[in-house]
């Protein structure tokens, strides 16, 4: 007998939702102890949940943290293009990018430790990650500027990949920063203090 679809949603969601509390409470763990001085076991119990229920939805540790990145970055991306398919202006796009990526971090501080310190513990983590999700948001940012280079609102003489990489590389300083600041501050101001320089310069 084929299954009720009513029962194939509700599984559906009873695995979502255990997925999510054990992607949830890694965050916390590697946060807290480190990466690479976390256990399942510590995830688990965090989750509330038996040691082999993790296994049940993920093969490893490693495959943990790669999917707390692929989801995080897909959300990122989805709810960017959300912002910017109304804004034709690139100058604006470029100010809800910066926005939304301090935003997003700056809500969740331990998910931002998770992504400014322990996704950069090893270079396999990093080549791996680069390939993934994290080249589709810089396209993102690479295509926002070539957009304003056609539009001739941004010069020409410049690469986009380039300038794209520069903006985020000024954006993920600014997350870093407040991540090892021992001072309490809101990150999503720090927008406006790379709009400012990246879009005029440093000169009179």
């Amino acid at each position: 007998m084929p299954k009720n679809s009513s029962t194939g949603a509700a599984s559906r969601a009873v695995i979502t939702d255990k997925r999510e509390a054990i992607l949830r409470a890694a965050i916390k763990v590697f946060a807290g102890k480190g990466y690479f001085n976390s256990k399942v076991a510590d995830i688990a119990a965090s989750a509330g949940i038996a040691d082999g229920t993790v296994y049940l939805y993920f093969k490893s540790k490693d495959e943990i943290l790669h999917s707390i990145f692929d989801r995080a970055m897909e959300e990122f991306i989805a709810e960017g293009k959300r912002e910017l398919e109304s804004v034709t202006d690139a100058g604006e796009r470029l100010s809800r990018i910066a926005r939304l990526h301090l935003e997003k971090l700056g809500a969740d501080r331990d998910l931002a430790v998770v992504f400014q310190v322990e996704l950069r513990g090893s270079t396999k983590f990093m080549q791996e990650f680069s390939a993934a999700g994290f080249a589709e948001y810089l396209d993102v940012i690479r295509r926002t500027i070539a957009d304003g280079q056609a539009a001739g609102v941004f010069r020409s003489d410049i690469k986009p990949v380039i300038a794209a990489k520069i903006f985020y590389g000024a954006l993920d300083e600014m997350v870093t920063n407040w991540v090892l600041s021992n001072k309490s501050y809101p990150l999503a101001p720090m927008a406006r203090e790379v709009l400012k320089v990246f879009m005029n310069g440093l000169k009179k």
